[in-house]
């Protein structure tokens, strides 16, 4: 076993065993080849890529990797192979076994969903079962943003266009992934989302905008998925970059891409896996041996080879004659062999390696599993407009009438039995792909045949309608003499495009159809016209003229059964278009409102906590805190401030839909949090919430301010900061707030007080100064200091102070003062585990961490009016309270609710802002609670 801390096991420093482990390879085949056994015994490699190639159900998948992974246990490898798997869901899926392996809907279709919650719960569950048959690694979550997201070949494989929302689900999925025991690997840095497909004499798309520009996008969800701890390995891609500050063919043989954008800038210390280094524009350029080292020359650890043996031993020989040139260092070599020895520690062991729980595990999960599947896809459903009220279609149609279905020639998706059965057909017929195809994961070489995919679906209609249904395909031949006679025959007309964008055929069909329906209207019949896309949402979204619109966002067997229940009546469709374009269900839904409720502590405190989770769950990283807040933080039992929360919850099964926190304290009101399921956002939920919570606030008597954001309790100081996304700020300023002048507020730390030390010249200045400190305890020393913060501060603040003044065991204020003994400034200081910390999430440890939880030592509200030595008075009692947080053990120092004014001088001190928020305020007569 590796020593990971220290020196490497003696086995390592042997080049050949270390080359092994940074290779990962593939081949064609459902059966352990020779070629395949010697590179795992003979050339020691450590990672394997399964593709469906290899795959024909889950009991074979068990036994080839255990096979795979007894191979590497004979041959002495200290650690299993890592076994990694493209596993989507959606139109990607390598493993498929309707038996045992369950479908759930693509990454756009679950955001359309709008539940990170059940992102997560999806991504857990393809994560166990892909583990039980021996995987641990996926590839994924696809972390991609469609910048323009019409024509981009990734298309529902890709979450959707907005980074916070990509980073949302993203971080739901990869958390879901790691909760099974699966390491997690980003995709595709730096951005597959706005490739140009220039048709260039390298043959790849290319990356056209600035470093600037995708900052401020593209790069937003691999830069919090790093930040969250969580992602093992991050896929950069073979894309070119062409802009005026970086110029590379292949993104991954590029250290202007890996070791200066992915590590130094993005601080990603994990496993950097290439693309695959078999493209045909890379080994016509330079050749595999140079490229595998150009690879590692730029940071990848991880080179991958995806199937052609010659080609395999090139690159291994290619990193050896590296190491021989003097391209490569043993230095280099060892960097990338302990990160990846690093990752198989985390999700990997001999015994869960040579012993997968296979069939055994999947028979039993697989009933639940169904289900959620099942929840899942008619979450996703989305109608888009249905502006003549043609759904459900059994209430807009006699059963006499007739339907008519015309679904375009696609490829079945790959997770699918028609898929499967059209694969192991000895007569299938191969195509050609186009550039497209390849980017999109659809070269599967599977017959052209929309009658294979459709049939079934057609069928499920008639039965569901219990009446006639003509069907029949379109190409791109257009409206033909068939058409047009199925048209004048039928009531109703459902037309089905897959990409109608790319696939411009079908769009001209689909206006066809729609010109003739309006026609023959007008003439009095009756021509009902559906449209459903069952891939991309972006090909008719933004056509007006198209009145009824679904989006399914796969075609798989399970989406269209969920659409079969949706078009008939099972469920009402409440999916939403991710991304910019959710902005029309927001106002079809905005009339809706919800029955707000007090918040009874006996009956609501569960739902709250399990609302709080899901929050937690699907929130930003530098919104983590929310882990180690509970139910009871809210609740201050505050003699001197009045409290009123209230939720919105389904009284059947007890569950919070939301919850808003409210105080008054001598003529304030404050909304002290406003909370929404992740998965009952858009809905009028928190617009129910903010106006009860108003209504409540501005009846109060004496009432001249309300403010929007609170200290104490800690959990809500105002709307988080978040310069990528305003759309939380949008909804407040819609809400009637003023954002024009607000409050910056921050929580810093300084994460390891055992290595911080005071800045040089810090207490000579304060000396020079003649400013003196001393910590006092109780309320009956304390007069000046409540004097004090009632003249500087908030009645908020100043209840804070009281209270911590009463807790005279682990709090206390420290006062800074002149020559004359006037007071300067004064903060709270807390030990670790303090009453405070209970309403302040961050002084408590994070769940998540791993190791033994650092203590914390808190330093709270400091207030400094401002004078010619603010700063330095800041800066003193900022060392004060350090000082103490070491004397308390604590490994660690939290200051929270800092002012803006006051983060440079305490940035000089070498604090770090943990999270920022601005906190709103206005007189009382200008709120408006419509």
């Amino acid at each position: 076993m590796a020593k990971l801390d220290g020196d490497l096991d003696p086995l390592w420093h042997d080049l050949d065993w270390a080359i092994g482990q940074m290779l990962i390879m593939g081949w064609d085949g459902t059966e352990v080849t020779p070629q395949i056994r010697s590179l795992i015994e003979d050339h020691h490699l450590g990672s394997i890529l399964l593709t469906a190639k290899n795959l024909k159900s889950a009991h074979q998948t068990a036994r080839l990797v255990q096979e795979l992974q007894t191979i590497a246990h004979q041959a002495g490898h200290p650690q299993p192979l890592l076994i990694a798997l493209d596993q989507e869901n959606g139109g990607v899926n390598s493993l498929f076994d309707e038996d045992y392996i369950c479908q759930f809907p693509s990454s756009m279709g679950q955001a359309a969903a709008g539940s990170a919650d059940l992102a997560y719960k999806v991504a857990k569950a393809t994560a166990t079962e892909v583990s039980a048959v021996g995987v641990n690694l996926i590839l994924g979550p696809v972390l991609d943003v469609l910048t323009n997201a019409r024509y981009q070949p990734l298309g529902v494989r890709a979450i959707g266009d907005d980074p916070q929302e990509v980073s949302q689900y993203g971080i739901a999925a990869m958390n879901g992934y790691k909760d099974a025991g699966v390491a997690t690997c980003g995709k595709h840095f730096p951005s597959y989302g706005n490739l140009d497909f220039l048709g260039s004499s390298l043959d790849i798309p290319i990356i056209t905008q600035t470093l600037e520009e995708l900052a401020l996008s593209a790069l937003v969800p691999f830069r919090n998925a790093i930040a969250t701890g969580n992602l093992d390995a991050m896929f950069v891609g073979g894309c070119g970059i062409t802009n005026p500050s970086m110029n590379v063919n292949h993104a991954c043989l590029a250290e202007q891409v890996v070791d200066d954008l992915l590590r130094n800038d993005l601080g990603f210390n994990g496993v950097a896996i290439s693309e695959c280094l078999e493209m045909e524009a890379l080994r016509t350029e330079m050749g595999v041996k140079t490229g595998t080292v150009m690879a590692v020359e730029a940071g990848c650890d991880l080179v991958l080879l995806c199937r052609a043996y010659d080609v395999q031993l090139e690159a291994i020989d290619g990193l050896k004659l590296g190491v021989e040139n003097e391209l490569l260092t043993k230095d280099r070599i060892y960097t990338s062999l302990r990160r990846v020895l690093r990752m198989k520690l985390s999700c990997t062991s001999w015994a869960k390696a040579l012993n997968p729980p296979g069939i055994s595990l999947l028979s039993k999960i697989h009933p639940s599993h169904l289900a959620l599947s099942m929840k899942a896809y008619d979450d996703s459903i989305t109608v888009i407009r249905d502006t003549e009220k043609l759904l459900p279609l059994n209430e807009s149609m006699h059963q006499e009438e007739e339907l008519l279905l015309l679904t375009p020639l696609v490829k079945p998706l790959p997770a699918s039995s028609m898929t499967k059965t059209i694969l192991e057909s000895k007569n299938k017929t191969e195509s050609t792909p186009t550039m497209h195809d390849k980017w999109a994961h659809r070269d599967r070489g599977a017959i052209m045949s929309g009658e294979g995919v459709f049939r079934e679906f057609g069928r499920s209609l008639a039965r569901a309608r219990h009446g006639k249904l003509l069907h029949t395909s379109y190409t791109a031949n257009g409206v033909r003499p068939v058409h047009e006679n199925l048209i004048h025959r039928a009531s109703c007309i459902i037309i089905v495009t897959a990409d109608a964008n790319r696939n411009l055929y079908q769009a001209g069909f689909t206006k066809h159809v729609s010109m003739m329906c309006s026609m023959l209207k007008a003439t009095g019949q009756k021509k009902s016209l559906v449209v459903v896309a069952v891939s991309s949402p972006y090909d008719f979204a933004m056509d007006k003229t198209v009145g009824t619109y679904i989006c399914t966002f796969d075609f798989t067997e399970t989406a269209m059964a969920a659409l079969v229940r949706a078009l008939f009546g099972d469920f009402p469709p409440q999916g939403t278009l991710p991304g910019t374009l959710r902005k029309t269900k927001k106002a079809l839904k905005s009339r809706q409102h919800w029955l707000v409720e007090a918040y009874n502590r006996d009956r609501d405190a569960s739902g709250l906590d399990d609302l709080l989770k899901a929050l937690a769950r699907a929130s930003a990283p530098n919104q983590k805190f929310l882990q180690t807040t509970n139910a009871h933080a809210f609740e201050l039992l505050n003699p001197n401030i009045e409290e009123a929360h209230f939720v919105v919850r389904n009284s059947s099964t007890q569950a919070l839909y939301g919850f808003c926190a409210t105080y008054y304290a001598k003529g304030t009101g404050i909304l002290g949090a406003i909370f929404v399921d992740p998965a009952k956002r858009n809905v009028s939920i928190g617009k129910s919430l903010h106006r009860r919570a108003l209504r409540g606030l501005t009846q109060k008597r004496g009432i001249k301010k309300i403010q929007l954001g609170m200290c104490f309790p800690g959990v809500f100081p105002g709307i988080p900061v978040d310069e990528n996304s305003p759309g939380l700020k949008s909804w407040f300023a819609s809400s009637g707030w003023d954002l024009s002048f607000p409050k910056r507020l921050a929580n810093m730390t300084i994460p390891e007080l055992s290595s911080w030390s005071a800045p040089e010249g810090l207490l000579q200045n304060i000396q020079r100064a003649s400013i003196s400190f001393d910590l006092i305890h109780g309320l009956e020393n304390a007069e000046s200091v409540l004097n004090h913060v009632a003249t500087h501060a908030n009645p908020e603040v100043f209840e804070l102070y009281k209270t911590s003044l009463q807790e005279t065991k682990t709090c206390g204020v420290v006062r800074a003062k002149s020559p004359v003994d006037s007071l300067l400034g004064t903060v709270i200081i807390c030990s670790p585990g303090s009453v405070l910390a209970s309403h302040i999430p961050a002084l408590q440890p994070l769940p998540s961490e791993t190791g033994p939880r650092q203590m914390i030592g808190g330093i709270i509200a400091p207030i400094v009016p401002g004078t010619a030595q603010a700063n330095l008075v800041l800066q003193g009692l900022a060392l004060m309270g350090v000082r103490q947080n070491k004397a308390h053990k604590s490994g660690r120092s939290v200051l929270s609710w800092v002012g803006e004014d006051a983060y440079e001088p305490l940035l000089a001190m070498g604090w770090d802002v943990l999270q920022s928020w601005e906190e709103l305020s206005c007189g009382a007569e200008n709120v408006s609670v419509s």
